[in-house]
């Protein structure tokens, strides 16, 4: 594929990606039940607000932009949607039982493209959908994070950021989808070990991108202190610890050789665990 040719394209919007397809000239008039939603559809969430807007708009002037399908492969009485859902669903909710759609004739490969291009140019998509997008390219058609850069037309960095989020935990994945954490705090979080701890942290406190970052340090500093001044004794016997019971283990000793032994438990059953081990042995 030209790259230049991806560039110029995308400078256009969809208009010319249908350009590079075999599409029918007129403009088509199908029914509403006969289109199916895009498999490859990057988007999973729609705002109802906007969505209702959009939905009031249509009933007042209609839809004027077509919506792009092409021949379903699952069901030949239907045609999937590549571009232009959320229009599919605001003219049910108007009402509509027929729309306008120009017919493609694509692969599954530009399918995808279609619908990320859209999406990304309209900044309608959660930072972890572009990510799963951009993923998608990737395994399933072999693009590389410099033809992703090129044929969305963003940075190299952009890509490669998005995809990084993809390594969290999927509870702070969560935050981010629902618009609780923004993806400049998201990054910071990448390769923590307690990220989920971390994100609920931030936004507990509302803290901006800059004040989580210096959060971060000090944990990390924090944290490596302990480490340094810990006796090594005590780091060899929470280890064999942990390696017997398999759960996370913090002694805590002081001068007069007291102190504490704190055994973490993340479910009922490790903390069954826990008390059956202590019950057997004493």
């Amino acid at each position: 594929m030209d790259t230049n040719k991806i560039k110029k394209g995308l400078g256009r919007g969809l208009s010319s990606l249908i350009g590079e397809t075999k599409a029918e000239i007129n403009i088509n008039k199908v029914s509403i039940s006969d289109l199916a939603s895009n498999k490859f559809q990057p988007r999973k969430t729609f705002d109802e607000d906007s969505l209702q807007d959009l939905t009031n708009s249509i009933k007042e002037r209609g839809i004027i932009q077509p919506i792009i399908v092409r021949k379903s492969s699952d069901d030949s009485s239907k045609y999937e949607i590549i571009a232009g859902e959320r229009r599919w669903l605001a003219a049910q909710k108007a009402g509509l039982h027929e729309v306008p759609v120009v017919i493609t004739d694509v692969d599954d490969l530009k399918s995808l493209e279609f619908a990320i291009v859209e999406n990304v140019q309209r900044n309608d998509l959660n930072a972890i959908e572009e990510a799963r997008g951009y993923q998608r390219l990737i395994k399933e058609f072999s693009y590389d994070q410099e033809k992703v850069a090129q044929f969305i037309g963003k940075s190299r960095s952009h890509i490669a950021n998005f995809l990084r989020l993809l390594n969290l935990p999927e509870p702070v994945l969560k935050l981010i989808e629902t618009q609780k954490l923004t993806p400049g705090h998201a990054k910071i979080l990448v390769g923590l070990n307690n990220a989920e701890f971390v994100a609920n942290k931030i936004i507990e406190k509302n803290l901006s991108v800059r004040q989580s970052e210096n959060f971060v340090k000090i944990f990390k500093i924090n944290k490596k202190s302990f480490k340094n001044l810990k006796d090594p004794n005590l780091q060899s016997l929470e280890s064999s610890i942990v390696e017997k019971i398999g759960l996370n283990v913090l002694i805590k000793s002081k001068k007069n050789n007291s102190g504490s032994i704190t055994f973490e438990y993340k479910e009922v059953d490790q903390l069954n665990k826990i008390i059956e081990i202590i019950k057997l042995n004493y």
